[in-house]
């Protein structure tokens, strides 16, 4: 059956019928929809109250039970601390009842020392009342026997016929003589021992350095002199009204002294380097001829150079030589310096390696470092390098100078006190002194003027000379023992000794030698005192 369109029909309905039927449905769908959802709602609340009674009954139920566990979790907790709390108060408890005992045991040692302390007490008081009472026995007795010598001294100025002050003065005479007598005594028991000990090591000990150590005996000196070839140089070296030699002096810094010796030309300087300088300019001007300033400072500026490079080389040398590490570059220009120094006519560079050598052996056989007192040895003259130019004594000079470019303490003391101008702080400043010794005293070493050398005679023989009891004095060994000859009358044993150790003290004072002076006193019996 075929539909008919809405429209269609609506159409063939009149318009206001249409509109009333429009509205009726209308109506009636609004009201059908209305109770339908006054339905769905009812239907929806009840639903929701039946849910919330599930959920509060749930809940109610699930708040019970979690009261429960945390009921009993909270007794649990509670009764684990109580467990806890017993046994802390229990320990304290047993500490309590420890410190009780314990103070207990104190106590009774306190009491015993009490019952000590208070015996002592009345040991002491005891004591007290004895030493009172012999206090005044000794007091009464003090008295009686000051009276007694009193009354004795006394009598014996009355039977002797002296006063009181002749007497002091007969005894303090009786007195000096008794304790000199004793004093050189005492001063030969001393040598004896000190020299029947000493002697073997320390000749062992020095006998072994010098034959460990080979070196030629030979000494050297500083060449002072230029040979000319005829005396008509001497005034071509003068110069017209002196212009060549006034040239000389000043490059080199020399003294030329021309005189009436055939044949030289004197240098005087007191800088060994420049006057070698001047002197190996004076060789080659001499040799080549041609005398005029500017070739003078030519010659002299080159030589001056080669000079420079002579004493670095000589420098060097030395130190290897001696066997030295990591010295300084200032310090090797200075020892090679030494090579145009002498002492004595020793040339003090190859002294510095004898010491060097002596030092080491000697610290060896010590059982000290042989290679520090070998750096000792070597250093200890360094001063003489530049002592011309600063004021002071070359020892504190070298000191200085060796502070500056690092040297350790040992060496430092050992240059600063070789001569004894400072006290010795290491063992290696006495080691350095013997080996300075061994050097300039060893045969051949060292040679000295006539003049000072009967000069260093008579010194010695006037020193001994001065002493009270001596008769005569000979200076013999070349200055190097004197002996002296005493009154035996006046002099005894003993007191040979004492004036034995007071002229070797008076001659290492008050003169300046190289090595060491044998004294020795001649009575009955010889007295022997070393001087160093």
């Amino acid at each position: 059956m075929a539909q008919i369109p809405i429209a269609t029909v609506l159409g063939q309905i009149d318009t206001p019928l249409a509109i009333a039927l429009v509205a009726i449905a209308l109506g009636v769908g609004v009201g059908g929809g209305l109770a339908l959802s006054r339905v769905l709602t009812a239907r929806s609340i009840r639903g929701a109250q039946d849910e919330r009674a599930r959920i509060l009954d749930s809940a109610e139920k699930e708040a019970k039970t979690q009261g429960e566990k945390i009921l009993l979790q909270a007794e649990r907790d509670a009764l684990e601390r109580k467990e806890k709390a017993d046994g802390e108060l229990e320990g304290k408890r047993n500490e309590l009842r420890e410190q009780d005992r314990r103070l207990t045991k104190r106590e009774d040692v306190v009491t015993k020392r009490e019952d000590a302390l208070t015996d002592r007490e009345k040991a002491q008081d005891r004591l007290q009342s004895e030493l009172a009472e012999r206090e005044r026995n000794l007091q009464q007795r003090s008295d009686v026997l000051d009276k007694l010598h009193e009354e004795q001294r006394e009598k014996l100025h009355q039977v002797s016929g002296l006063s009181r002050e002749q007497a002091v003065a007969q005894l303090l005479t009786i007195i000096e003589e008794e304790e000199r007598h004793e004093v050189g005594k005492r001063v030969r028991q001393i040598n004896e021992e000190a020299e029947e000990k000493a002697r073997e090591q320390a000749m062992e000990v020095t006998l072994n350095a010098i034959q460990r150590y080979a070196a030629e005996t030979t000494s050297e000196s500083t060449v002072r002199s230029v040979p000319i070839p005829s005396d008509d140089m001497k005034g071509r070296i003068i110069g017209r009204e002196g212009r060549n030699i006034r040239a000389i002096e000043k490059a080199t810094g020399a003294d030329i002294v021309v005189d009436d010796t055939p044949g030289v030309i004197v240098v005087s300087c007191f800088d060994k380097v420049r006057q070698a300088i001047a002197v190996e300019s004076l060789q080659r001007l001499v040799a080549d001829g041609r005398l005029h300033p500017s070739r003078i400072e030519d010659v002299v500026a080159k030589v001056t150079s080669e000079i420079g490079e002579q004493v670095i080389k000589h420098g060097k040398d030395a130190v290897m030589e001696a066997n030295l590490r990591n010295v300084n570059p200032k310090i090797v220009e200075a020892m090679g310096k030494l090579h145009y120094r002498t002492s004595y006519a020793q040339n003090v560079l190859k002294h510095s390696i004898e010491v060097a050598y002596f030092s080491q052996h000697i610290a060896e056989q010590l059982g000290l470092d042989g290679r520090l007192a070998r750096r000792c040895g070597f250093l200890h003259d360094i001063g003489k390098a530049m002592d011309h130019e600063m004021e002071g004594g070359h020892p504190k000079i070298g000191m200085d100078f060796a502070r500056q470019y690092g040297e350790k303490e040992e060496v430092l003391n050992a240059i600063g006190g070789h001569h004894g101008d400072i006290p010795a702080t290491s063992y290696y400043t006495p080691i350095v002194m013997a080996a300075d010794a061994v050097s300039s005293a060893r045969p051949g070493a060292r040679r000295e003027s006539m003049e000072r050398y009967v000069q260093r005679l008579n010194d010695l023989q006037d020193i001994a000379l001065s002493f009270k009891g001596v008769v005569e004095a000979h200076a013999i060994q070349a200055g190097r023992e004197v002996r002296v000859m005493i009154d035996a009358d006046k002099i005894g044993d003993d007191e040979a000794y004492l004036i034995a150790h007071k002229v070797a003290k008076r001659v290492s004072e008050e003169m300046t030698f190289p090595g060491e002076i044998k004294v020795t006193v001649l009575r009955e019996t010889r007295a022997i005192e070393i001087a160093r």
